[in-house]
């Protein structure tokens, strides 16, 4: 039988039994379109991760304290809530004299519950210098931010994230000079933040206050230390030379001369890239590995119904058979059917997981515009979901159509 004979008798065999063929061509719709979901979803979110993180600048290098970790994935100790206080202010200073330093910022923070009138949110605060609004790329939509003067003079100001004016004071009061009070201190809003979003070490700009660092280290915080230290580096110098004068500058300031006994822990964005990078395919590979379980279940319907289908049509292989066909024609057909059923299965599935994933996007773009979701359709999934169903296709059809090819045609034709 010559391969468009058998892909002719094959499709008139699926349309034969529509609802049969809609039925067993379901489970691999469904697989293929939750391949292609949580694999969109998983980019997206690694695109949003990876687009907050260089949105801070290229040039950014990260100072926390505690010794380097030891692992690529491993956070250094002050990141899992142990109390280091090995960087001070005078590490910033020391900093800011580097040639290779066009900025270095100090950062505190904390979380407290803000108040104003009736209205209240608990949200992270940060107590930062005031060149941090430059370091990070920082911006004002309504009002200004604080000085250096602020900051020396411990003025109590605040800068403060969209949503959060929005929380406290509603979309027609002007947040600007009004008094919040945070942990019963009181502060002047005199500035809104431009947008919104995931923000550096993963904080919430749009529900966040942003305050002088004096304040926060004498007034909310109680201590002198710093949590994070942010260089801007000089675009002229390489980024890897930056952090080795880094280095070098603070092994000084805190009189260490074995490189095993640093006390802080230096991230460049690079770094930061890498490992978030990993992170997020990791995830997006373990959610797509998930849904390919629901594959599996739509390949072993198709064996099923394939097995169902060779008993029901025991008498037509019989004739088949009589009649001239080998066990290669028999098994070819049935194969064929079973591999129809698992593409078409797949394309429908593939157009189905583009509809829900251009769904998703636009209810999170229409509804949440703060998250600043991005829409990504990865093309791997596709090739993924048409090679894998392809492969189901076979995998799940050869039995059927081996079992239907050895039948003795006698005793097919004899079949009730």
């Amino acid at each position: 039988m010559l391969f468009r004979d058998a892909f002719k008798t094959s499709i008139r065999s699926l349309t034969h039994g529509k609802m049969r063929s809609i039925l067993t061509m379901l489970g691999v719709v469904i697989g293929i379109a939750s391949v292609i979901i949580l694999m969109s979803i998983g980019q997206s979110a690694q695109n949003l991760i990876l687009g907050q993180v260089q949105s801070i600048g290229s040039n950014l290098i990260i100072i926390m304290p505690g010794a380097p970790s030891n692992g690529k994935f491993s956070a250094p100790a002050s990141a899992q809530g142990v109390v280091i206080t090995s960087l001070q202010e005078r590490d910033v200073e020391a900093l800011g004299r580097e040639s290779s330093v066009d900025a270095a910022a100090a950062l505190v923070s904390g979380q407290a519950e803000v108040v104003y009138g009736n209205n209240n949110k608990t949200v992270s605060y940060q107590g930062v210098s005031a060149n941090m609004f430059a370091v990070r790329n920082l911006t004002v939509g309504k009002g200004f931010i604080f000085s250096k003067g602020d900051v020396d003079s411990v003025n109590h100001v605040a800068v403060i994230g969209p949503d959060l004016a929005t929380t406290l004071f509603g979309p027609a009061l002007n947040p600007i000079d009004k008094i919040i009070r945070m942990k019963n201190v009181s502060f002047r809003v005199i500035g809104v933040l431009s947008k919104g979003g995931i923000g550096a070490f993963g904080v919430d700009q749009g529900n966040i206050v942003i305050i002088p660092i004096t304040v926060a280290q004498k007034q909310l915080l109680g201590f002198s230390y710093l949590n994070t230290i942010l260089v801007q580096a000089n675009a002229s110098y390489d980024i890897d030379f930056v952090k080795s004068r880094i280095t070098f500058a603070l092994r000084q300031n805190h009189g260490i001369t074995d490189p095993n006994k640093d006390d802080f822990n230096i991230r460049t964005q690079a770094d930061v890239l890498s490992i978030l990078g990993s992170i997020t395919s990791i995830l997006t590979l373990f959610l797509a590995s998930i849904a390919s379980i629901s594959l599996v279940v739509g390949g072993i319907g198709i064996m099923n119904i394939m097995l169902v289908s060779v008993t029901e049509r025991t008498r037509e292989i019989g004739l088949r058979k009589a009649v001239g066909a080998t066990n290669g024609d028999i098994i070819k057909q049935f194969l064929i059917e079973s591999v129809l059923l698992t593409f078409i299965g797949g394309f429908v599935g593939i157009t189905v997981g583009a509809g829900i994933v251009g769904l998703v996007y636009f209810v999170l773009t229409t509804f949440f515009p703060s998250l600043g979701w991005v829409f990504a359709f990865p093309i791997s999934s596709v090739i993924l979901g048409l090679i894998v169903s392809g492969i189901a296709g076979i995998a799940f059809g050869i039995y059927p159509a081996y079992q239907a090819g050895k039948k003795n045609p006698i005793d097919a034709l004899r079949y009730e």
